[in-house]
């Protein structure tokens, strides 16, 4: 009975040890409006999900903003070869939600929302932590 209860804690603890790359603290890129903010990814059920946790100006100062805690990423589903889709991205320097896509690549997330078949650009974030 002993090796049953430690393969199911292994099991648990285990899985929770290796947290999906995409994980982590992001910083965006410069928007419209020249600030940029770190996003927080984490998983929300079965996929990921960002929240804005922090905001800049364009010289690196942190400035408060509305959209602080606001979701900004949510439900991009894994697949193979560091590419996160069939999500949502919202953009707060348009005030605009978008059809989204991810693609990870090392410390780099590349990010795009696309709207009727019009793509947007959200460059590349780099990874903070």
């Amino acid at each position: 009975m002993n090796i049953y209860l430690a393969a199911a804690a292994f099991a648990v603890l285990g899985s929770a040890a290796f947290a999906d790359p995409v994980e982590g603290i992001w910083q965006t890129k410069t928007d419209d409006n020249g600030n940029f903010g770190h996003v927080e990814i984490k998983p929300c059920g079965p996929a990921f999900c960002g929240t804005l946790v922090k905001a800049f100006d364009g010289s690196g100062a942190e400035i408060a903003s509305d959209n602080i805690g606001r979701q900004i990423v949510w439900d991009m589903v894994p697949y193979a070869d560091g590419l996160y889709d069939d999500g949502r991205i919202y953009s707060p320097d348009r005030d605009k939600e978008y059809n989204g896509d991810m693609t990870l690549a090392g410390n780099n997330l590349s990010v795009r929302g696309c709207v009727m078949g019009i793509c947007r650009d959200g460059g590349t974030w780099k990874r903070v932590k």
